[in-house]
């Protein structure tokens, strides 16, 4: 495929798509996807693969970190950095919210992966 026949993000709309083995990738939102028309007859949204902000692959049950502070609404605090979230899980969450989890003094809540990092 030469460069102007690679699509657009499909998440950030960015035109910089690049090929990489069999999947293409946006350098500026780090999202991944395969080609229209290609795939060998899986469904690939059975295997969803759900990565933090540096790229570590998640799993329901892990143990991950808020790396920025987080505004919560009805909340004059937010989420500060450094806040460790036990026990995830990975949903198909609204507008890019993936990860729904329960946080100690704001309750249950989603979070989107692009906001902590495993460990």
């Amino acid at each position: 495929m030469s460069e102007t026949s690679l699509p657009p993000c499909p998440e950030c709309s960015g035109e910089y798509a690049y090929e990489m083995g069999a999947l293409l990738v946006c350098p500026e939102c780090g999202h991944e996807w395969e080609p229209a028309g290609a795939g060998s007859g899986e469904a690939p949204s059975e295997e969803r693969v759900v990565k933090d902000s540096v790229g570590n692959v998640l799993s329901d049950g892990d143990t991950v970190t808020v790396v920025k502070g987080l505004k919560v609404k009805g909340s004059t605090t937010g989420i500060k950095a450094g806040t460790k979230v036990r026990n995830i899980r990975l949903v198909d969450g609204v507008d890019g919210h993936d990860i729904d989890c329960r946080i100690e003094g704001f309750g249950n809540m989603q979070l989107k992966s692009s906001v902590v990092r495993k460990g």
